[in-house]
């Protein structure tokens, strides 16, 4: 069955490395791309620019974009995969997220870091943005200038307080491109399991069961952000994968007024599957 993927970009070679990053992920699958390039800017700024300035550079968008559609298709030998290009109006976050209703999205492939690139901060403004907002889609993230290791490896943290089901689909299909193993992980904040945490623990056993997983667990010796980073190290992670819900590890990271502070610089993709209770 054909994927259908959207590239956001603001033609940063962040969101370039991203897209290169998802044509190689899906090098064996039958796949449409979208770039989409948002052209709205903050109403202050708005007032100052004539109609036709706006023109011209919608126009100059258009051009960056059948220019990025083109270097895609010459950097790519799968016949199997088609490019189109969606220039926005909208806000980007907005433009996403009509693209997926339209376009029957299936994954959002960005980079973690705008046009600025700070490197001290793992999610730049717009990311953060996109990721509180879009409720409808998996996102994966991708680190500037992550260099593609086939997933063979794909970490799963969770605190066993909830059950997973229809919402791990996302992660199934992941493993099913390259047969990768799950490692699912959890930071022992307490010294046992409650009935609740060991009731998932066996469903997410049975949901999984025929996929290649395992369970590890994690001494909680420092922040919950510091030891996923040793695990991704220890264990050669080659993708993050977590489930965004409310009070969860990824919203404590995007509500973070200096994202810096948490100390979360993940050197793999990051991939986030909305929650269904979202």
């Amino acid at each position: 069955m054909k994927k259908n993927i959207l590239l956001p970009t603001d033609f940063s070679d962040n969101a370039w490395c991203a897209a290169v990053y998802a044509l190689k992920l899906y090098a064996e699958e039958e796949c449409v791309f979208y770039f989409l390039h948002s052209t709205k800017m903050k109403t202050s700024t708005m007032s100052n620019i004539s109609n036709r300035l706006l023109k011209v550079m919608s126009d100059n968008a258009k051009e960056e974009l059948l220019e990025l559609k083109e270097m895609a298709e010459n950097a790519n030998v799968n016949a199997n995969h088609e490019f189109k290009i969606i220039l926005s109006i909208e806000a980007m976050d907005d433009a996403i997220e009509f693209a997926i209703q339209k376009y029957k999205i299936d994954l959002i492939v960005m980079g973690t870091k705008g046009a600025t690139g700070a490197k001290e901060i793992f999610f730049g403004s717009n990311t953060v943005k996109i990721i509180k907002h879009i409720k409808s889609c998996p996102i994966l993230l991708v680190p500037h200038e992550y260099d593609f290791v086939e997933p063979k490896q794909i970490a799963f943290p969770t605190d066993y307080n909830r059950f997973y089901g229809e919402e791990l689909l996302p992660l199934k299909r992941l493993v099913e491109l390259y047969n990768s193993k799950i490692r699912i992980v959890h930071i022992n904040e307490e010294k046992n399991l409650s009935h609740l945490q060991d009731y998932n623990v066996a469903m997410l056993k049975t949901y999984l069961e025929n996929y290649p997983h395992s369970f590890h667990w994690m001494p909680d010796y420092t922040k919950k952000a510091n030891a996923i980073v040793d695990f991704i190290e220890e264990l050669n992670i080659n993708i993050l994968v977590m489930i965004n819900y409310k009070h969860s590890f990824i919203e404590s990271i995007i509500n973070e007024p200096v994202i810096k502070k948490i100390g979360f610089h993940a050197t793999v993709p990051f991939f986030v599957i909305p929650s269904i209770d979202l």
